[in-house]
This record gives C-alpha cells, sequence and structure tokens, in this order.
C-alpha cells in the first residue's frame, strides 16, 4: 500500500486557519558550547589520512561497538586510518558519531574486529522532515481567541471549549482529580521547543533540555528553541502534553507535570540518527520519565536490516531506546501518517531515502523498520478524531498499534461537537500562539501525557508497570468495520483483531482518568 507522505511523519502539521471552522485543506494522507553527557567522549579527533576522498563530502556515521568501555585504541586507529573522524562517543551504549569524507568508510570500517555494524547515517551532504503531522499549522487569529474565551465554561482555560480531544480522553474530569506531579519530566524530542510561550514556561524544564541536532549536546541557553524559520511542530507537541493550567490560552493533558525540549531535528526538518540518539540518552541521564517521539528518523522511512547500512541505524537507535528503558524511561512514539497496515506482508515504501533519490521499494514491515516507532519496548501510537475513529491518515496493524489517541482528522470526515468548530487538534505554536495540527504526531502526546499521570500517581513505577497500567486502563475500542472515512463505498483500511485488541485502536483508546484515579 502507498499513500502520501510527510515528513513530519508523526503529525500532520496545519496551522489554524483564519477560520476556526475552516477544515484541514487536505488529509491523507551561533557558536554553541557543548556539554558532555556521562559516559561519553566527545571530540575525539582521527587524522584524515589519504585513502580518504579529498574532494569528498564529509557525511555522517554510526559505528557500534561493545557497549560499556568506549572504542578500543584499535578501533580508533582504523577510524582515523579509513578517513573518519569521531565527533562523540556514547561509551554506555556503544555508539560512535564519525564523520569522514571517504565514500568507502562504512565499508571498511565494518571489517575491523570489535566493529558490530556501521553505516552513513544520511545521503545528504553535512549539514544536510520527518515528523508525522500534515499540512501547516493554522494559527487562532484575535477573533478567534475572543470568540474561544467567551464560550469557555468557568474554570477552563480560554480556549479549552476548543479542545474536543480533553473529553474525548476524559482528561477534563482527571484535573478535577489531579493535574499531574511536577516531579514526572515528559521530553519532547523534536523540532524544538519555544519555552518562553506563556503556557509553556511555567512548566519548562530547563535542566532536562538541550540541542542534539550535530549528535553531541549543546546546552547553551535556549539551544533548545526552534528558530523562526524552523517547524513549529515541537512546541505544538509540548503544549499538547503540559500547556499549564493558568488561565492562560489552552490546558494540556497533564498540565502539572514537567515538558523539556530535546532537538534533534536540523534546519531542513531532517530527524539523524546520531542526532537521536544524543536524545535519549540525554532523556536516559537527566531524570526524564517519558519522551514523546512524532517524527520517523531519517532519510529512510523504513530501515532493512539486510542492508548493512540501515542495519547500523536500526542497531544504533535500539541501543539508545533500550538503555533510556532501563534508566526508567517510557518511550512513546506516532504510528505515521500514510495509512499503511504495518503488519501486512509488504509495504511500497516511495519516498526512500528523503534526503538522496527516492525509488520505490518494496519491504517486509517485519523486517524493515519505522524507527523508533516498531522499536520492542516503544509504545507506539495510532490516532483517532473527533468521532473516536481511527483518523483518515493513521496508520494501523495488529500487534504493532499499542493505544490509540486523539490526533485530528479532516473536519469533513469527523466534526466534533460544538463549541469546537475544528476537526484537529489545538496546540501551542512559538511567540505567543496557538493553533491547530494533526496527525499522529497529535496522537502521541496524548499517550505520552497520560504515562506521564500515570507516573504522577505512581512515582516508582518502572517503565514495564507504567506500560502495563497504561494498556490496562485504555478504553477497548472495537474495529471500525467497513471503514469507509470518507463515505464514497470504498473501504479505506481494514481492522483486524478483537474488540480489546486490534490493529486500529491497539488495547484501546487512552483513558486518563483512570491514570490519577487507578
Amino acid at each position: 500500500m502507498t499513500g502520501p507522505h510527510s515528513r513530519h511523519r508523526r503529525a500532520l502539521a496545519i496551522p489554524l486557519g483564519m477560520a476556526m471552522a475552516t477544515a484541514m485543506a487536505f488529509l491523507p494522507g551561533a557558536t554553541a558550547s557543548a556539554s558532555g553527557l556521562p559516559g561519553t567522549t566527545a571530540d575525539v579527533t582521527g587524522a584524515v589520512l589519504a585513502s580518504a576522498d579529498a574532494d569528498g563530502t564529509a557525511l555522517s556515521y554510526v559505528v557500534n561497538v561493545r557497549p560499556g568501555h568506549g572504542p578500543s585504541a584499535q578501533v580508533k586507529k582504523a577510524i582515523a586510518a579509513a578517513g573518519g573522524t569521531i565527533v562523540t562517543s556514547y561509551d554506555q551504549i556503544g555508539v560512535i558519531v564519525v564523520h569522514s569524507s571517504n565514500p568507502e568508510f562504512a565499508k571498511t570500517i565494518r571489517k575491523v574486529r570489535g566493529v558490530e555494524s556501521a553505516g552513513n547515517t544520511r545521503n545528504a551532504p553535512l549539514p544536510a522532515q520527518s515528523t508525522t503531522d500534515e499540512g501547516t499549522p493554522k494559527a487562532l487569529n484575535s477573533a478567534q481567541l475572543a470568540a474561544a474565551q467567551a464560550a469557555a465554561d468557568a474554570g477552563q482555560d480560554p480556549l479549552e471549549s476548543l479542545q474536543w480531544d480533553l473529553p474525548a480522553i476524559k482528561a477534563d474530569k482527571a484535573h478535577e482529580k489531579s493535574l499531574g506531579s511536577s516531579k514526572v519530566t515528559v521530553a519532547v524530542i523534536d523540532t524544538g521547543v519555544d519555552d518562553t510561550h506563556p503556557d509553556l514556561a511555567p512548566n519548562f524544564d530547563r535542566a532536562a533540555s538541550v540541542n542534539c541536532v550535530t549528535g553531541k549536546p549543546d546546552t547553551t541557553d535556549g539551544a533548545w528553541r526552534p528558530s523562526a524559520a524552523e517547524s513549529p511542530h515541537g512546541t505544538h507537541v509540548a503544549g499538547e502534553i503540559a500547556a499549564a493550567k493558568n488561565g492562560v490560552g489552552m490546558t494540556g493533558v497533564a498540565p502539572g507535570v514537567k515538558v523539556a525540549g530535546i532537538k534533534v531535528s536540523t534546519t531542513d526538518g531532517y530527524f539523524y540518527t546520531e542526532a537521536v540518539v544524543c536524545g535519549f540518552v540525554w532523556a536516559a541521564t537527566h531524570g526524564v520519565d517519558v519522551t514523546n517521539n512524532s517524527y520517523y528518523t531519517d532519510p529512510w522511512y523504513f530501515n532493512c536490516t539486510d542492508d548493512p547500512d540501515q542495519k547500523a541505524l536500526v542497531d544504533a537507535i535500539t541501543r539508545a531506546t533500550r538503555y533510556a528503558e532501563k534508566k526508567g524511561v517510557v518511550n512513546v512514539a506516532a504510528a505515521g501518517n500514510e495509512n499503511y497496515d504495518l503488519a501486512a506482508d509488504e509495504i511500497t515504501d516511495p519516498v526512500s531515502p528523503n534526503d538522496g533519490t527516492p525509488s520505490d521499494r518494496v519491504i517486509d514491515p517485519s523486517k524493515c523498520f519505522d524507527i523508533p516507532t516498531q522499536l520492542p519496548g516503544v509504545v507506539t501510537v495510532a490516532s483517532t478524531g473527533a468521532k473516536g475513529i481511527k483518523s483518515s491518515f493513521s496508520n494501523h496493524g495488529l500487534g504493532v498499534i499499542d493505544v490509540a489517541a486523539p490526533g485530528g482528522d479532516s473536519t469533513a470526515y469527523q466534526t466534533p461537537l460544538p463549541p469546537a468548530t475544528s476537526g484537529l487538534i489545538l496546540g501551542t505554536l512559538p511567540g505567543g500562539k496557538w493553533g491547530y495540527m494533526a496527525g499522529t504526531s497529535m496522537a502521541s502526546p496524548h499517550a505520552a501525557a497520560v504515562a506521564a499521570l500515570i507516573k504522577s500517581r505512581h512515582p516508582y513505577a518502572p517503565p514495564a508497570l507504567v506500560k502495563a497500567l497504561l494498556y490496562a486502563e485504555a478504553d477497548a475500542t472495537p474495529c471500525t468495520d467497513p471503514y469507509d472515512i470518507n463515505g464514497d463505498g470504498k473501504v479505506d483500511a481494514v481492522c483486524e483483531g478483537s474488540k480489546n485488541r486490534n490493529g486500529f485502536y491497539g488495547w484501546g483508546t487512552v483513558d486518563a482518568l483512570d491514570a490519577v484515579t487507578k
């Protein structure tokens, strides 16, 4: 199956339009100071010898070795001899980030004793969008802000009347019991977070925030923020999770928890392996309880383990997610926006590599993985719309989807009850604004926030228990059969499984009220 592709694969970014009633246009489908991480070796430089292509353009690589002790002298020497320069090494997981202009670097280094896998992380030259949103954010104008405030009930934040997604998961009722604990932090691994936003500033965790774009942490003040030219995606996600209940703007699903920004996407919107690895390791070592991942790791939508380069990327990020979970982190990820059946025998991927020359390739999703979404231990989240059924764009798959959560849909397909007027999801936008977006990018943070509420109620629960409660407390949602989202008489996707676990909704739709009461 093929489908439309958005780099922000997890969210369908759609700025709140000039009219809140407007439906989505289309839904398918500075010098930085670096701070090291515990167990990390940075700036280890190897000489670039004549064997490197002097006229070549440097690419980035990951070299995976046995975890625990850092690269051996033999591996360091081999990297230098092959024309590589070590940028940083995550010794605790055995992942080394290397730059090299030698086109044979990966092939050469894979032959070295002690190297378990190695591959280039990109096709585009250094420095080089894969979040899971649809379209462009639609920002609220002053008239819309005023109208929403007038419709708000007593005790609601001014824009809460537009947030149909809160009652969809009983978050409004949950807030009467608990807003979540300020001792719990959700890290948004994404395009950056504008912590100056009035709805985010009260809950922002600066100590857990960082810029990981280069593959090593940059803790310069504000390095985690997106520039004016960059995507608002991460800021929107952060608001969905933890916009403060403070009489300003909107309300997050868990408005009492902390939110951190871990910026991993380039200016052009690419999420490369070295940055994602840095993000997970940073979260693991800086007190983060939950990570939200509304993207796929570029440049491959699916990474096939029978390809040595792609296998190295899977190895590196698998190590990073497992390390984070071992350190107490629950990792939550969006399922993607192409209406793919991730449990199918085969899928046609027409967009990879998205930083090179893509071509249609038929892949087996049981052997070729969307990372981090399909990695072991990661909570995979599908999207629902205002009517509570699978969003038109949301990926699905029996045994792949763990839970579902509101991510929005075309208002023409799933219209919310008044006073809400848009079928999209309201969130914070940089510069103190608010706007609509849709996609599994918006579903994932709802699930991450519910996980944070569970962690707030059960502060000593390990990740396995938090996930078990997330699944057990979800509201069982039966298959939508037949699934004809646009009403044209044709089945748009097939749901397999039972009421209690199926390919559209997994274990069910997340439940915020149960999260704070059970």
